[in-house]
């Protein structure tokens, strides 16, 4: 397993800012500089990628890959002014990115459906350039560098999201979100895994990370978590079983929620951070 042995990573896109440069939005997109090059992990809703890229001098154009974690909007909105200033690039994510994806809710009787998947059509993206290569297992993209593919639903408490709904032939199910996947970097003294949202669950989904790259430690974890978004009883659970993982450090941000991610820095003291706007991490 070749190894990374450079990584700074910058947080473009997040819904806090709290350095008072860039701007927040519901989403979230890292910026990912390594010895063999830069890369882009998601790409936020569209409203702060290209502004905040600019505000912390992170070069667009230098970007070798795009990885995707999943085809919500508030992950893929940018894309699109992403691929204005690349060209012609290579995006990674699993081919389930595309379904037509709703939050379904009822508000006084009445039952809404909300459009949340990815607001450009492939055609559209693959015409500015986007070159998707989709796959549903977990593979090495580059040297040291791994999409988790589709991640097993193992753990007893971690239940899906019933609200998000796919849209199947005029009909509408509910989503598993099967293109919910995470990006690996494998440094020398352990794995950086970098997180959507965690739809499939965050202990579902560093357990899948252990069972296939074992030999090294989870050094960090950054990203959203959706524990916010969970039963009490679930996030009770999941916290219960984060801290039993002897993770080095924990960065969260997005769909964490605000309390849960306050909860998560009182358990874990100096282990824990949140990662807003513009924050850097660096190993």
């Amino acid at each position: 397993m070749e190894k990374q042995k450079r990584l700074r990573l910058t947080v473009l896109c997040e819904n806090v800012v709290a350095n008072l440069r860039g701007i927040g939005e519901h989403g979230f997109s890292l910026f990912i500089e390594t010895g063999m090059g830069n890369y882009l992990f998601d790409t936020g809703s569209g409203e702060g990628i290209l502004k905040n890229s600019l505000t912390f001098g992170k070069e667009l154009r230098s970007i070798r890959k795009v990885f995707l974690s999943h085809g919500h909007y508030d992950h893929t909105g940018g894309l699109r002014d992403v691929l204005g200033v690349t060209g012609p690039v290579e995006i990674h994510g699993h081919p389930a990115i595309f379904e037509e994806k709703y939050a379904v809710s009822q508000q006084d009787g009445k039952i809404e459906k909300r459009f949340i998947g990815m607001p450009e059509r492939r055609e559209s993206l693959e015409s500015r350039g986007g070159i998707f290569c989709l796959n549903s297992g977990f593979r090495e993209i580059e040297e040291g560098i791994y999409l988790t593919g589709e991640i097993p639903r193992h753990s007893s408490f971690e239940a899906g999201d019933t609200r998000l709904n796919v849209r199947r032939n005029d009909r509408f199910e509910i989503d598993t979100v099967p293109d919910d996947g995470a990006l690996v970097i494998s440094m020398e003294k352990g794995l950086i895994v970098l997180l959507g949202c965690a739809h499939a669950g965050m202990v579902n989904t560093l357990e899948h990370v252990r069972r296939n790259l074992p030999a090294l430690p989870i050094q960090a974890v950054i990203g959203g978590t959706h524990l916010g978004l969970l039963p009490e009883a679930a996030t009770d659970a999941s916290i219960r079983a984060i801290l039993e993982m002897e993770i080095g450090s924990i960065g969260v941000c997005h769909c964490t929620g605000i309390a849960i991610a306050s909860r998560l820095i009182r358990e874990l003291g100096s282990r824990c951070f949140y990662a807003s706007v513009g924050t850097v991490f660096e190993v």
